[in-house]
């Protein structure tokens, strides 16, 4: 009798010890759903975050673009001509050297929704690794060699604005001899070759950003 009470008793027991552990697994199943759904919800938040950056940042690039194009055929059509006087009289040097002597835009990336996955090291816990190592090849490539070409044209820029600053107030330059208009063409080359380069980087970026919009559909 006592051996059957016993018994009783430890079948009892291992079936509260049973419940307990199912208990403790669905709560860890749960849990586990539960965290797997707030990182799927992070995750689609940064990628759209993502996306609607870089939608501006290729906007930002192409209005670049389009502002630094007039100078290069500006440059070009200037270093094509022998000398002032071969200009034709419709398009005067003025004229020419006012559309190239205009204000100057680099590009800054908007990075925010990247810098706050950096800063909570949620870029590393991403599903989606392909894409994610492609963003960061973006930010921490491309664009910072997109930034350093900038500065370095920038730099240039205001070099050449400062030399011709007293041109660029007036709006008019002085009538050039063959020797002064070879040395407005040096100073100026300098500048150009590398806007031209920093043109083609725009360029490669925003192809770049088109296979990463299409990744993120």
């Amino acid at each position: 009798m006592e051996t059957g009470k016993t018994g009783r008793y430890f079948k009892y027991a291992i079936g509260e010890i049973v419940l307990v552990v199912i208990g403790i697994l669905i709560a860890l199943s749960i849990n586990n759903w539960n965290e797997n759904r707030k990182k799927n919800i992070a995750e689609k938040e940064f990628i759209e975050g993502v996306k609607n950056d870089l939608i501006q940042d290729k906007k930002y690039i192409l209005d670049v673009i389009e502002e630094l194009e007039p100078k290069i055929e500006v440059y070009k059509t200037l270093n094509n001509v022998n000398s002032p006087s071969s200009i034709t009289e419709n398009i005067t040097l003025d004229s020419l050297l006012a559309v190239y002597y205009t204000s100057q835009r680099t590009f800054y990336p908007i990075s925010g929704s990247y810098q706050s996955a950096i800063a909570g090291n949620e870029i590393n816990t991403l599903n989606n690794k392909s894409l994610t190592n492609s963003i960061i090849k973006l930010y921490n490539s491309t664009y910072s060699r997109l930034i350093d070409n900038g500065e370095i044209l920038d730099g240039r820029w205001n070099h050449l604005t400062q030399k011709y600053s007293h041109n660029r107030r007036i709006g008019h330059f002085p009538e050039l001899n063959t020797y002064q208009f070879s040395e407005l063409l040096d100073d100026m080359y300098h500048h150009f070759i590398q806007m031209e380069w920093y043109q083609n980087i725009l360029i490669d970026t925003i192809e770049e950003i088109d296979e990463l919009l299409k990744k993120m559909k």
